[in-house]
């Protein structure tokens, strides 16, 4: 007897996300990389570039607040699909709690960093003109919300995680079809892998 795998569901578009929601998701993704990454090599900085990099960090957490903004817009306007009939209570409870928790921690997190930032007494470079709130560096301030923001930062790349895990579980244990939802379509006349 012979095992063969079962074919991999047949996705409609009805079932798969749009090119929009899809390219707001994936460049969320690599902008929580990015800002991650600069955020958590905070403390290996050299002295004379931390200014330009922590101004580096704070840009990017902008870029990432406004296109987490900007999503929020787009999927008020464009409902996501249906989950699969297939997928069970616990998973849908899960999934909602997971995704609830994420958008809360996305929109958070650089608010709280802002916060520091500004109260550092910081000034926004954008390179052709800066932003200074005329506001004094004060420790009362930026010390307690610099450590939120890192906890509420560590809080999301945990649930990103957990996320990315689950995705791979659907495509390679599952292999329901599910991480293609959010997958740009193959072009016409090419096979799906």
């Amino acid at each position: 007897m012979t095992h063969t795998e079962p074919p991999a569901p047949s996705l409609t578009n009805t079932n798969c996300y749009g090119t929009g929601a899809i390219a707001f998701h994936w460049a969320a993704a690599l902008l929580v990389i990015g800002v991650g990454v600069l955020g958590l090599l905070h403390d290996t900085w050299p002295k004379r570039t931390q200014a330009y990099w922590i101004n580096v960090h704070a840009l990017t957490g902008l870029v990432l607040w406004t296109l987490v903004i900007a999503r929020y817009g787009w999927r008020l306007a464009h409902p996501p699909p249906s989950l699969p009939a297939n997928m069970g209570a616990f998973d849908r409870r899960l999934s909602l709690a997971a995704h609830l928790t994420m958008y809360a921690l996305l929109f958070i997190t650089p608010i709280i960093g802002i916060v520091t930032f500004i109260w550092h007494g910081r000034v926004f470079n954008f390179g052709l003109f800066q932003v200074d709130f005329g506001i004094a560096r004060n420790r009362a301030v930026f010390a307690p919300t610099e450590d939120l923001h890192g906890y509420l930062a560590y809080g999301l790349f945990g649930v990103a995680a957990v996320h990315i895990l689950a995705a791979l579980w659907h495509h390679f244990v599952r292999r329901d079809g599910f991480l293609r939802r959010m997958w740009p379509a193959p072009a016409v006349g090419t096979r799906d892998p």
